[in-house]
């Protein structure tokens, strides 16, 4: 062998070791790594449809679906809370579980509306709303984009996003949860979370 081809040759062995090393201790060490979970959530005082005090505090004891919409929504939301409604219906009526579905719209979405809104949707859902900078504290915990869009005259629309966030029965969230599935498949889903 050439001298002059010696030392690149360890180097490459060398390098192709340290490699192997360096996979079987991470490989070896992988059940000790922690996942990273989401950073959504968090305090927040609002008032629900009743008129009552409703706080993070309420999502302890089941698991809930927290939805982001408004009243005056065409479309998205009132799909979103009838889909939310045949899932609650194919888990039954013992389900230990709730969905919030808090107005990102608090200048007309009162208690009083939001009651009559969803009176025809299934009771475990819950309209939340309450004073502005409590909302907007809501909408940053939960890292949601809303913003108000000028129609003719005085009328406006709310453009939103519309991630459904399943929380689990500690108040924290566990992943987006998709309703774009059908009823039983979406019911087979949060069974776990029961």
């Amino acid at each position: 062998m050439h001298p002059r081809l010696i030392v690149p040759i360890v180097c490459i062995v060398l390098g192709v070791v340290m490699l192997g090393a360096t996979a079987f201790f991470t490989l070896r060490d992988s059940s000790r790594i922690t996942p990273v979970v989401a950073n959504v959530g968090g305090p927040f005082a609002l008032i629900d449809h009743n008129g009552k005090a409703i706080t993070h505090r309420d999502l302890e004891g089941g698991p809930t679906l927290v939805f982001f919409g408004f009243t005056h929504c065409p479309d998205v939301c009132p799909t979103a809370l009838l889909e939310i409604s045949q899932i609650f219906e194919q888990l039954g009526p013992q389900a230990k579980i709730k969905a919030l579905f808090v107005t990102v719209d608090p200048e007309r979405d009162t208690p009083a509306l939001l009651k009559d809104y969803l009176s025809g949707f299934d009771a475990r859902i819950i309209g939340v709303t309450g004073p502005r900078d409590n909302i907007d504290a809501a909408l940053k915990a939960y890292r949601v984009f809303a913003r108000k869009t000028k129609g003719e005259g005085d009328s406006y629309s709310m453009d939103h996003s519309s991630v459904v966030y399943l929380m689990d029965r500690q108040g924290r969230f566990a992943t987006a949860f998709n309703l774009q599935q059908p009823a039983a498949q979406a019911a087979r889903a949060l069974r776990p979370y029961l």
